[in-house]
């Protein structure tokens, strides 16, 4: 592997959202609003603040909401420039210019595995990053940019990790970790989704990877696996038994945005954070669990 800038991350965008129907029937789940923006935005803003150049958006059938989001405007600036709206003219400009995108359809929902194959032409053979859409991280060193970092040091994959409850283990790919140094872990082993009593340890891959172009063969080769589909994880197990691998232990507060209790916690705490929003919020929720608490007491 060289150590080589990783300049172009993958968004992989092409899923039915069916944690959020009937609300993603017709809208993809990543143009859902966080408080004043897409989620989506919220991941290209994180791997903007982390260096990366070239953003490729891998979507599917009903996903033009994305593109559009992201391109140009005329007639809304226009429209904002009349009325004197100088503000929300250049925020609006701001987000056409975030980034390189291109775009690349997946043709059917087999896997993340293979969502990531989708962009093989387009990543080349430089190192890349993937990140996936729903999960939220607020951190102050954005959570790409950690991994990044380790990437520059140990010149290895490197997969982003948090710490879960050992009962929520089943939901995640679980590593086997061999602890290096505080926060950073060599890979040993991946499992995906373990039954808590067989779980290697509560170390969950959480949606951030840096990876190497040698990762593209392994998947090429990669047979499908559950429901049908080609798993990321899976390349990955192989990948670490050929070269290092790396799990950071992510700085942040994450949230899973693709879980409708995560996606209202979230809110919350990016409703809280907001400047303009933030102070009434918090009034109103004070209010509100003064109110609830009154009628427990009733």
């Amino acid at each position: 592997m060289s150590r080589q800038t990783v300049r172009k991350a993958v968004i992989p965008a092409a899923g039915l959202g069916t944690r959020f129907l009937p609300a993603t029937k017709a809208s993809p789940k990543e143009m859902l609003p966080l408080v004043d923006k897409p989620l989506i935005q919220y991941t290209v803003e994180e791997a903007v603040a982390a260096g990366i150049e070239d953003i490729i958006v891998v979507t599917g059938r009903g996903k033009r909401a994305i593109e559009d989001h992201f391109d140009r405007s005329v007639e809304l600036e226009e429209n904002l420039k009349g009325t004197g709206k100088s503000q929300m003219l250049e925020q609006i400009r701001r987000i056409s210019s975030l980034a390189n995108f291109c775009y690349v359809r997946q043709p059917e929902a087999l896997g993340l595995g293979h969502a990531v194959l989708c962009a093989q032409h387009l990543i080349g053979d430089e190192p890349f990053a993937v990140i996936l859409g729903d999960e939220i991280i607020d951190a102050p060193v954005p959570a790409l940019a950690q991994l990044i970092h380790v990437y520059k040091k140990r010149n290895g994959a490197v997969l982003g990790v948090q710490d879960v409850p050992k009962a929520d283990v089943s939901r995640y790919g679980i590593v086997q970790p061999k602890r290096l140094a505080r926060g950073l872990h060599l890979v040993e082993n991946l499992v995906e989704k373990p039954a808590p009593a067989e779980a290697p340890s509560t170390l969950a891959v959480i949606g951030r990877y840096v990876l190497p172009p040698e990762i593209f063969p392994i998947l090429r080769k990669t047979k499908p696996g559950k429901n049908g589909e080609i798993q990321l994880t899976d390349a990955l197990k192989e990948l670490a038994r050929k070269s290092p691998m790396f799990a950071h232990e992510v700085e942040g507060q994450r949230h899973d945005a693709g879980d409708k209790l995560g996606f209202l916690i979230a809110t919350v705490e990016f409703a809280l954070k907001n400047p303009s929003l933030g102070p009434d919020f918090t009034d109103y929720l004070t209010g509100r669990m003064r109110t609830a608490a009154g009628s427990r007491r009733r």
